[in-house]
């Protein structure tokens, strides 16, 4: 351990090497490293999402955050009417609808 330290150390009067760049560097990394993988996906997904969610349709199979299938019946600003049996209709908020069922299909 002595001899570990003993090595590591800079000799008085040399610097370093390394700087403020270099220490702030690692940092720097891991910021676009977490922008590239995580940030920016996501906000794709999002983006991905609210034109999905500005586009739904009369007809549309949908599924809702809460797991109901269903089929649109209708559609206003901030809602969507969704029939989910025969004869039972729901007002679900348009934030709620995840996705269409027709791609749910497509993963199994």
């Amino acid at each position: 351990m002595t001899t570990l330290y003993v090595l590591l150390q800079t000799p008085a009067g040399e610097p370093s090497g390394m700087g403020t760049f270099g220490s702030m560097l690692p940092f720097l990394l891991i910021i676009v490293v977490f922008y590239f993988f995580m940030i920016r996906p996501q906000m794709r997904k999002q983006k991905e999402l609210k034109t999905y969610r500005n586009a739904l349709q009369k007809g549309d199979k949908v599924v809702t955050t809460g797991g109901i299938y269903g089929k649109i019946t209708g559609v206003s600003d901030n809602t969507v009417e969704v029939d989910i049996a025969n004869g039972i209709t729901i007002k679900v908020d348009k934030y709620a609808i995840l996705k269409d069922s027709s791609d749910l299909a497509a993963q199994k």
